[in-house]
């Protein structure tokens, strides 16, 4: 068994991105002492989605966040972006109920093969 170290990635999915090559590494901690950073910026970036609750609401939110423990970037982007595709979809569906949004009624379309 090989060690390989771990990394903590802070990540961002558009909602409208197609595959992990769309997914951005934010920044990344590079040892325990520096998560704190880490999560502290996941946090003020997922803010804005928190409802009058202060509970987070996947429909309020304009990009997905995630944080990923791995070992390489590429692994960080394949996560991050296998974790958020059921919250794009919800967010998605619930634009296009909402305010039958035709970006993402589109999207639903061509990434995702949903009618809506």
């Amino acid at each position: 068994m090989n060690y390989t170290q771990n990394f903590f990635y802070l990540c961002k999915t558009p909602l409208s991105a197609e595959g992990p090559a769309d997914v951005e590494i934010i920044t990344r901690a590079d040892n325990n002492a520096d998560f704190p950073r880490v999560f502290k910026e996941f946090e003020e970036l997922r803010s804005h989605a928190f409802n009058k609750d202060n509970v987070y609401s996947i429909v309020r939110a304009d990009d997905i966040f995630e944080l990923i423990r791995t070992n390489t970037d590429k692994e960080a982007k394949e996560e991050a972006y296998e974790k958020a595709q059921p919250e794009i979809i919800t967010n998605l569906q619930h634009r296009v109920m909402q305010g039958k949004d035709a970006n993402a009624k589109a999207i639903l379309k061509e990434v995702y093969d949903i009618e809506s």
